[in-house]
């Protein structure tokens, strides 16, 4: 099954969805979807929604192998069922579509012009669940707000040094250092970020796969040489807080970068919508990020 959805990841057409928000952005997320606070008084029943809306999108006619290559999973939806199955072997199995899962605890404090991730404590149990559970790969996301090469650095560092554990894993990790959009010298860190991630690249050996999930960057195909590279399967790019409009338009400049957008995927879908008003919603939305990752200016 992984050299199968190896091949998926790699060469199909199509996107990633990011259905993986979890701890604090899950009331957001929620909210964004019509259910507010006042709707819930525990975090057992916050979640117990968010995956209601999560099972309605992925069990939604829109959400197929025809245009979404992968989906990127919260731990906890790993965990649970859809429709008797684990959700990962509901993908894999009913869709088609590749199962990803986030590992990361987090954004630790501010320093040298980043957010490096909170420690990784159980990650060894982590990534034993999701073999069982049949997942492909992991996602970690990392946050740069100035263009700190110290900091910069440490991100990247931090960010292959537990790559290389989720890979000895038997998984294909998805590097996230993602650039703030609002960063004043934003440019300016994706040339450090480009020049960093490459060092650490051309020192994985043949068998050592990773993923990339960047910003979509200032200027157009400045991550072509990252696309480019033998270890890499594939370069997926965040929506980042752009509308799903600017974030396609920026998207369709770059050559060989699909999405993996999260909030530009669901940000029209409402808990008050009947069946026929969501799938209709999100085929829009399936149908123009696909149509930004394979179609290019």
């Amino acid at each position: 099954m992984q050299k199968q959805h190896l091949e998926q990841i790699k060469n199909g057409k199509g996107f990633i969805a990011a259905l993986d928000q979890s701890g604090g952005s899950t009331p957001k997320a929620l909210a964004g979807y019509g259910v507010t606070e006042d709707q819930y008084s525990t975090e057992a029943e916050m979640f117990d929604l968010v995956h209601e809306m999560r099972t309605r999108i992925i069990t939604a006619p829109a959400f197929d192998s025809e245009k979404i290559l992968g989906a990127i999973l919260f731990e906890q939806t790993m965990d649970r069922e859809i429709e008797g199955k684990y959700t990962a072997a509901y993908l894999a199995e009913e869709k088609g579509i590749v199962p990803f899962l986030k590992v990361d605890k987090g954004l630790a404090d501010l320093s040298n012009g980043v957010q490096k991730m909170k420690p990784i404590h159980d990650l060894d149990e982590t990534l034993e669940r999701a073999n069982q559970r049949g997942i492909f790969g992991t996602k970690m996301r990392s946050v740069i707000k100035e263009a700190n090469e110290a900091g910069i650095k440490e991100v990247v560092d931090q960010q292959f040094e537990i790559g290389k554990k989720i890979i000895n894993a038997g998984l294909v990790p998805i590097i996230e250092p993602e650039v703030d959009i609002n960063s004043s010298d934003k440019a300016q860190s994706e040339e450090i970020l480009k020049q960093e991630i490459k060092k650490h690249l051309d020192q994985l050996n043949e068998n050592e796969l990773v993923m990339l999930k960047l910003s979509i960057p200032t200027n157009a195909n400045h991550y072509k040489e990252l696309i480019e590279h033998p270890q890499v399967v594939r370069v997926v790019a965040l929506s980042g807080g752009y509308s799903r409009e600017e974030a396609n338009e920026k998207l369709k400049d770059n050559e060989g970068l699909i999405a993996s957008f999260s909030r530009a995927l669901s940000a029209d879908l409402n808990v008050n919508q009947t069946d026929e008003e969501f799938n209709t919603t999100l085929k829009e939305a399936v149908d123009s990020i696909y149509d930004a990752s394979v179609n290019k200016n």
